[in-house]
């Protein structure tokens, strides 16, 4: 056990046994939000916008440094405040990534949230539409990249993000289909577009890098479309 956890044991603020902060619960959105409570006195630098501080540089500095070597004490120097605050907050490192891992999705399950007002047979464009305009804004891009890049260097990482996307993301979509197999459709669906932002923001390969957006969507779109409402194969 790392010494941030033997902390966090100690005070009872580990996180939970699902990886989930302790004193955070999922909103309407199913995005993490803090239950009611207030940091016990004299810890230095709470107060209004301390969360906000703490996810801010705790995003930063994943990006920068990856999940392994990000620690819960380089967070707290970062945001200006005592390690106990991010311990009270989120918990272990896990419950901070994880916070981190859902604000920086945000968009993502905001979107997918509205594709059930979507026409079916328009669902497939929607999907693709919605993936490329978040993953073409550098705004939105930099901050999913790193995470991706971290959940892809680390075990942890990687079931936290696994975790937050079946969770999350998938089981969303899922519900948007009228399907006996609605979650392998928005798997493979996903793994489709997955795929292609790897390739195009991570690797960079062309000429999958270099090729208008718009002529990618035009190709991606009826496949995805294919695997959110096509026909099943007949078992032979």
């Amino acid at each position: 056990m790392s010494a941030e956890d033997t902390r966090a044991a100690t005070d009872g603020s580990a996180g939970r046994a699902d990886g989930a902060p302790p004193d955070w619960t999922a909103g309407s959105d199913g995005t993490p939000r803090r239950r009611r409570g207030r940091p016990a006195r004299g810890e230095s630098g709470g107060g209004p916008g301390t969360q906000e501080r703490i996810l801010a540089s705790a995003r930063e500095l994943f990006a920068e440094r990856g999940y392994e070597k990000t620690s819960v004490r380089a967070v707290a120097r970062g945001a200006e405040v005592d390690q106990a605050l991010v311990h009270h907050y989120f918990g272990t490192k896990e419950g901070l990534f994880s916070a981190a891992v859902a604000l920086t999705a945000a968009p993502v399950t905001d979107r997918i949230a509205a594709l059930d007002r979507v026409a079916p047979d328009r669902a497939g464009e929607e999907f693709t539409r919605m993936f490329f305009r978040i993953w073409e804004n550098p705004v939105t891009r930099a901050p999913l990249l790193a995470i991706v890049r971290s959940a892809l260097t680390h075990e942890t990482a990687a079931r936290i993000f696994r975790e937050f996307i079946a969770g999350q993301l998938l089981s969303r979509l899922a519900k948007t289909l009228d399907a006996a197999d609605a979650q392998l459709r928005a798997e493979l669906a996903a793994a489709q577009l997955v795929g292609t932002v790897l390739l195009r923001y991570a690797l960079k390969m062309p000429p999958i890098a270099t090729e208008d957006a718009e002529t990618l969507i035009a190709r991606l779109a009826p496949v995805v479309q294919h695997h959110l409402t096509g026909a099943a194969p007949s078992a032979s």
